[in-house]
C-alpha cells in the first residue's frame, strides 16, 4: 500500500418518507492509483421508516394481496378443465418449486433493504434498476383494469338489493298487443343477457366501443374514490382496512360452505371436483396452467410484497411468513373451489330436473303416437336414466332427424363439464345458481360483497407497489402522500374510462393477457437471476440468517439458484411459443346470435398489446445498457455503485470491517497520505429538504 494515493469521503443526503426525516450515507470509498476501490465501514444513521401497526396488519395485507379473485373464479375453472382432483398434484408441486422460494425472496429483500422495488433493485445493482421500473409499470397497468372488475362487483351488489333479482328473469317488450320476453334473452339466458346487455352493454367488437356507459363510469369513480380513501396514507390507512378485506371473504366462504353442502346436487358437484383424471397429468398444458396459477395467485413480481416487507422490523421471521402465506393460499383456493363446485352441482341438478320436466311434458303431447306397449311407462326424475333410452328410438321414429329440436339432452355430467372462468363464472354461471337458491337476494349480496373484499384487498397491494415506488423517488419528496395517491388514482380513473365503453371487456382481456400476465413472468425471471447471480445467493442467505437467526437450508438455496429460474424460464419459453402458435383471440358478443364468438384482435389492437408487453420488459435491458455504458451518470462511479449493498434502511456495509481498519491505523505502514482514512465519521455535509 506504500506509495499509493488514497482519498476518502462520506456522502450524505436527506429525504422524506411519511413525514419522517431520513439521512442516507453513502459508503466511505477508497481509491488507489491503480484504479482499485475499497468500501469501508462507517457509522451510519438508522433511518426511521413507516412501520406496520402490528404483525397482524402485515399478514392480513399479504393475505388480501395473495388471496384475490383468481382463487374464486380462475382456480375452480382449472380444476374443472385439468383433471379434477388430479390438478392439485401439479399445483402443489409448482407451489414448492416456484411459489414459496420467490415469495420468500421478495419478502427477504424488501425487509432487508427497507424500500420499494425501485430502490431495492437500484441498490442491488444500478445496472438492473430497470426491474423496479418494469414492476411499477406492470402494477399500474394491472391496477387500471382490476378496479374495473371491482366496479362491476359494485353494480351487481347494488342490483342485488332489488327484489326480484334483475338477472332472475328476462325483460319484456311489446310486440303488437302482446308483451313477450326479449328474444335475445330467450336465446341465451337471464344471467347472460343481464351481463352482456344490461351491465357492460357489449359492442360487437373491440373496434366498436359505442361510447361510455355512464352507469359503469359512476361505479368506476366510486371504486377509485374508495381505493384512494383506503391507501392515501399508505399502510397507516390500508393496514386498518385489511381487517375487513382479508377476514370478511373467509366468513362468507364459511357461510356458503354451510349452505352449499346441504343443497340437493352438492354431492354430484363435489364428486366431479375430487374425481381425479390422472391421464391429464400427461398433458404439458396442465403443468403450465398450474405454474401460472401459483405465480399469479401469490402476487409475485408486482413489487407489492417488496413494499409490504419494507415496513417490517429487521428481525421479522420472513421465512415463516412465506411458508404460512403459501399454505393459506392453497387452503383458500381449495376451500373456495369446494364452495363453487357444491353450488354448481346444485345448479346442474336443478337444470337436469328442468330438462326432464320439459321432456316429459313434450312426451305427454305425443303419447298417442307411441307404440301401445310404451304408453304405460311412467317417466320420473328417479327412473329417467333407465326409461328414457327405451323411449328415445320410438320418439326418433316420430320426429326423424328433428328430435333435438323438440327434446333436450339431459345429463348432470354435461352440465358440470360446462367450463366457465373469470367473468363468465362469477357474473353468469354462479349468479344463475344463486337465483335458484331460497333467499337469493341474501346470497347475491353476500357473494358480491365477498368479491368486493377480495378485489379491494388485491387492489390495495397492487397500488401500494406503485405508490411506494413513486414516494421513494426524490422528485416526489416534497409531495404529500395523500396528494400523490390522489393524482395516481385520478389519472387511473381517466384512463380506465376506456373499460367503461362497449368494448370495455375486450380491452380488459387485452390488458390482462399482455400487461398483467406475460410481463410479470419476465420480471420474476430477472428478479431471481439477479438475486442469485448478481447480488449472490450466499450474500442473500447471509442476509436471511442475520434477520431470522437461521440460515436457509439446502431446499431454499437449490430453488433460488437452479430450480426456480429453470421453472420460470420454461414458463417464459412456453408462453412465447404458445402466443406464436395461437394468435390472440377474444370472445366478441354478437347480439343477433345472443352469444360470444371468438375473433382475432385487429392489427391496431396487436400494436397496443405489444406496447403493453414491452412496457413490462424493455425497462430492464434499456436501463442495463444505458448504465452499463454510462449513458446515465450516477452520483458515484458505476462500478462502485454496482457493488453497493444495503445493510439497514438506507445504509451500506463495506467490504473491509472496522476491526481491519483499526489494525491498519495502528500499523507502522501508516503515513501522512493515509490520514484521510481517519477522518471523524461524524463530520459531514448535509443538505436539508424543507
Amino acid at each position: 500500500m506504500e506509495g499509493s494515493k488514497r482519498s476518502a469521503g462520506l456522502q450524505p443526503s436527506l429525504g422524506l418518507d411519511d413525514n419522517d426525516v431520513h439521512v442516507e450515507f453513502s459508503p466511505l470509498r477508497q481509491d488507489d492509483d491503480e484504479g482499485g476501490m475499497v468500501t469501508l465501514d462507517v457509522p451510519v444513521a438508522e433511518v426511521e421508516r413507516a412501520a406496520w401497526g402490528s404483525k397482524t396488519q402485515f399478514m392480513l395485507s399479504c393475505v388480501s394481496l395473495s388471496v384475490g379473485l383468481g382463487n374464486v373464479w380462475r382456480f375452480p375453472y382449472l380444476v374443472q378443465q385439468d383433471g379434477g382432483g388430479a390438478f392439485l398434484i401439479p399445483y402443489l408441486i409448482m407451489m414448492v418449486l416456484e411459489g414459496a422460494p420467490l415469495f420468500l425472496m421478495e419478502l427477504g429483500i424488501g425487509q432487508k433493504m427497507r424500500m420499494g422495488s425501485l430502490g431495492v433493485w437500484n441498490n442491488i445493482s444500478p445496472w438492473w434498476g430497470g426491474i423496479g421500473i418494469a414492476s411499477t409499470i406492470v402494477s399500474f397497468c394491472v391496477g387500471l383494469y382490476y378496479n374495473v372488475i371491482i366496479a362491476w362487483c359494485f353494480y351487481y351488489l347494488f342490483n342485488s338489493f332489488l327484489s326480484p333479482l334483475p338477472f332472475s328473469s328476462c325483460p319484456t317488450e311489446a310486440v303488437g298487443n302482446l308483451t313477450v320476453p326479449v328474444a335475445e334473452c330467450e336465446m341465451s339466458s337471464e344471467t347472460a343477457y343481464f351481463w352482456f346487455r344490461q351491465t357492460i352493454d357489449a359492442g360487437d367488437s373491440i373496434s366498436e366501443p359505442e361510447g361510455i356507459r355512464w352507469w359503469m363510469a359512476l361505479c368506476l369513480t366510486l371504486s377509485w374514490l374508495l381505493v384512494w380513501f383506503c391507501i392515501m396514507r399508505g399502510i397507516q390507512s390500508s393496514g386498518k382496512v385489511v381487517y375487513f378485506t382479508a377476514l370478511f371473504p373467509y366468513m362468507i366462504l364459511i357461510i356458503f360452505f354451510g349452505r352449499a353442502v346441504t343443497l340437493k346436487g352438492a354431492g354430484a358437484g363435489l364428486k366431479h371436483m375430487f374425481t381425479p383424471d390422472m391421464s391429464k397429468l400427461l398433458n404439458p398444458n396442465v403443468w403450465m396452467d398450474a405454474a401460472c396459477q401459483v405465480f399469479y395467485s401469490l402476487g409475485l413480481a408486482f413489487g407489492s410484497l417488496i413494499a409490504f416487507a419494507s415496513y417490517n422490523p429487521m428481525k421479522n421471521d420472513c421465512k415463516r411468513d412465506a411458508i404460512f402465506m403459501c399454505a393459506i393460499t392453497v387452503f383458500t383456493a381449495t376451500f373456495a373451489t369446494i364452495d363453487i363446485f357444491a353450488v354448481l352441482g346444485f345448479k346442474a341438478v336443478a337444470n337436469y330436473e328442468k330438462c326432464i320436466h320439459h321432456n316429459t311434458a313434450k312426451l305427454a303431447s305425443i303419447l298417442d303416437q307411441l307404440p301401445v306397449h310404451t304408453r304405460n311407462i311412467n317417466v320420473t326424475i328417479d327412473n329417467y336414466e333407465e326409461t328414457w333410452p327405451d323411449l328415445l328410438p320410438h320418439i326418433q321414429d316420430i320426429y326423424e332427424n328433428q328430435t333435438h329440436q323438440h327434446f333436450q339432452h339431459c345429463s348432470v355430467e354435461e352440465q358440470l363439464n360446462e367450463a366457465a372462468e373469470g367473468t363468465g363464472l362469477a357474473f353468469i354461471v354462479f349468479t344463475q345458481a344463486i337465483v335458484e337458491l331460497p333467499g337469493s337476494n341474501f346470497w347475491s349480496i353476500a357473494f358480491f360483497m365477498m368479491l368486493l373484499a377480495l378485489g379491494l384487498g388485491s387492489q390495495f397491494g397492487t397500488m401500494e407497489g406503485v405508490i411506494t415506488n413513486l414516494f421513494d423517488m426524490k422528485i416526489f419528496a416534497r409531495v404529500r402522500k395523500e396528494v400523490l395517491t390522489g393524482c395516481v388514482c385520478l389519472i387511473s380513473l381517466l384512463i380506465g374510462l376506456i373499460f367503461c365503453t362497449g368494448a370495455g371487456e375486450y380491452w380488459l382481456m387485452l390488458f390482462d393477457t399482455f400487461a398483467g400476465s406475460m410481463g410479470l413472468i419476465f420480471i420474476a425471471f430477472f428478479e431471481v437471476m439477479v438475486i442469485s447471480y448478481v447480488y449472490g445467493h450466499k450474500r442473500f442467505t447471509d442476509d436471511i440468517e442475520k434477520m431470522i437467526g437461521q440460515r436457509p437450508g439446502l431446499y431454499w438455496q437449490a430453488m433460488w439458484r437452479f430450480i426456480s429460474p429453470l421453472t420460470i424460464f420454461c414458463i417464459v419459453v412456453s408462453s412465447i411459443v404458445y402466443r406464436f402458435m395461437n394468435p390472440p383471440e377474444y370472445p366478441a358478443y354478437k347480439k343477433e346470435l345472443a352469444m360470444a364468438k371468438m375473433e382475432l384482435y385487429p392489427t391496431w389492437a396487436m400494436f397496443v398489446a405489444f406496447a403493453l408487453l414491452l412496457g413490462g420488459i424493455l425497462p430492464v435491458p434499456i436501463v442495463y445498457f444505458m448504465r452499463r455504458f454510462q449513458c446515465i451518470r450516477l452520483d458515484s462511479d458505476i462500478h462502485q455503485a454496482s457493488i453497493k449493498r444495503v445493510e439497514t434502511t438506507m445504509s451500506t456495509q463495506g467490504m473491509i470491517r472496522n476491526e481491519e481498519l483499526d489494525e491498519y491505523r495502528d500499523s507502522p505502514e501508516e503515513d501522512e497520505e493515509d490520514r484521510g482514512l481517519q477522518a471523524n465519521p461524524n463530520k459531514f455535509r448535509m443538505e436539508v429538504i424543507d
